[in-house]
């Protein structure tokens, strides 16, 4: 039996930009969009005009800054992070109970300066890093890690 050569071969991909694309801090247009939609999803929780998908943006964010704070990427956001975690849950409640989705002042400024401490967060690091955040989190969410809260 001859042998096998195992060298990868990649098709259709240009090893040298991807890995400068990975060493690279996120471009400015995704990162718009991205910030447009947390910023929509903030506003309409402060007034209201919440729905269940604008809560899922905020606890999305909420869950990758945590995660990047305990990576060591900004560990100060940690306190904010509790603080609007209480609040969401409180939101989760009330929305069984009335189906209206609201926050109250308290949470409202902390979900505010957790936003901003994320974007920094996101923002001073290459994008691979970025990416392996959203991936251990999402790792975390799924195998139900013993801190993650999940509403039934």
């Amino acid at each position: 039996m001859k042998k096998q050569c195992k060298r990868k071969v990649y098709q259709l991909v240009n090893p040298i930009s991807m890995a400068i694309m990975g060493a690279a801090v996120s471009g400015k247009k995704p990162l718009d969009q991205l910030r447009l939609a947390e910023l929509s999803a903030i506003d309409n929780l402060a007034f209201g005009r919440g729905t269940i998908e604008d809560w899922r943006w905020t606890c999305d964010f909420l869950n990758i800054a945590q995660t990047m704070g305990n990576m060591g990427i900004g560990p100060e956001v940690l306190p904010v992070c509790e603080v609007a975690q209480n609040g969401l849950l409180q939101a989760a409640k009330r929305y069984q109970k009335t189906k209206k989705m609201g926050i109250d002042g308290v949470t409202l400024n902390a979900i505010r300066e957790l936003h901003e401490y994320h974007d920094l967060q996101r923002t001073s690091v290459a994008r691979s890093v970025y990416e392996t955040a959203i991936k251990k989190t999402a790792d975390r969410i799924r195998s139900r890690a013993k801190d993650v809260i999940e509403i039934t």
